[in-house]
């Protein structure tokens, strides 16, 4: 798979969440079907991460999961996939996620995917990742941690210019857009 052609997604896999979630991870496996770009992500059967690889399969879209061994090993994977990659450690797993990715965007989740997307807002910064960073704020999900990043550079731990390290979506077809578009597009504003 060409990273130029791959948008990585990370999601929770929690089966406990509003339908809502649901719903945005669903439309934006269409939405990365339709674009011609192929999905890479955890590797996950349940919650919105198998919800967004189903969708980009129902849509004649390819899918790629990376998942540690120890995971496979506790029945944690999608059994459907276009190709499954069984790696060796998380970092290993992140790092590969990474690489084939023309752009990255973070649905709902939990400490995983906060953690996921920190590191390649990091990454983004040290200049380790070069795509688009996208934050696709369901119906205000990351409000609370785009605020955390605006005291961050009010009490002067980030540079102003931290902000364009990544971009703020509402919707599944902008965060498609973002994610496929160039870096110079980076800002994030955010909607409160």
């Amino acid at each position: 798979m060409e990273s130029e052609k791959n948008i990585t997604v990370y999601c929770g896999s929690s089966d406990h969440t509003p339908q809502k979630f649901t719903d945005a991870a669903v439309a934006l496996g269409r939405e990365i079907a339709a674009a011609g770009a192929g999905l890479v992500y955890g590797a996950g059967r349940t919650g919105l991460m198998g919800a967004v690889a189903d969708s980009v399969l129902a849509a004649g879209g390819r899918v790629t999961g990376i998942i540690p061994e120890f995971m496979v090993r506790r029945g944690w994977h999608h059994t459907g996939l276009t190709e499954l990659r069984t790696v060796d450690t998380m970092h290993t797993r992140k790092a590969m996620m990474s690489s084939m990715a023309k752009g990255i965007i973070a649905l709902p989740g939990g400490i995983g995917t906060f953690e996921e997307l920190t590191e390649a807002i990091t990454w983004r910064q040290l200049g380790l990742f070069d795509g688009n960073v996208v934050i696709y704020n369901v119906d205000g999900y990351y409000d609370n941690f785009l605020a955390m990043m605006e005291t961050a550079i009010s009490e002067g731990f980030m540079n102003p210019d931290h902000r364009g390290l990544c971009l703020v979506a509402t919707d599944a077809a902008e965060a498609v857009r973002m994610a496929m578009g160039t870096p110079e597009q980076n800002t994030f504003s955010p909607k409160f």
